[in-house]
């Protein structure tokens, strides 16, 4: 099985048999899954919305999905056989320092596309306090995850 380690910002699917590797904090990744076609996608997003200037990337979790789920379709999968899982959105940052809560507003984004694209969620981990690391298996919709303490360098 091939690897793959899946930066923020970026997406990925594929037909063929990956473990897709990435680390989260106040950022999510939905992980979709066509378990007809057996074709899964990942995405990795950092902020909740693209506000319409610049380019309109997976940076944002409004295009992230939608995107993902165009590649998904590309890749001859039906909308009606996906089904999707969430990780992430850890409030990994103090909040006596930020009051942005990226990390909340990233879940909500996710739950929200997700209920506009008709994708049901059947699993997620997310939110709190610690940071996530998460595998995927495209072949088979399959999640591992473990949290992440936060560690302060020497």
């Amino acid at each position: 099985m091939d690897k793959y380690y899946l930066y923020p910002a970026t997406l990925f699917a594929s037909d063929t048999s990956y473990e897709v590797t990435t680390v989260l904090g106040s950022c999510v990744a939905v992980c979709l899954w066509d378990n007809v076609r057996q074709i899964g996608g990942i995405n990795h997003y950092m902020l909740p919305l693209w506000n319409g200037q610049g380019l309109a990337t997976p940076k944002y979790g409004n295009i992230a999905t939608e995107k993902l789920l165009q590649r998904m379709l590309e890749l001859g999968c039906s909308k009606s056989t996906i089904t999707a899982k969430i990780f992430g959105g850890g409030e990994i940052i103090d909040t006596h320092i930020s009051s942005f809560n990226i990390g909340e507003r990233n879940i909500q984004i996710a739950k929200e596309t997700l209920a506009d694209l008709n994708i049901p969620i059947v699993g997620l981990s997310v939110g709190g306090k610690l940071g996530r690391k998460i595998i995927y298996y495209t072949e088979s919709g399959k999640v591992l995850h473990k949290f992440i303490e936060k560690t302060l360098g020497n």
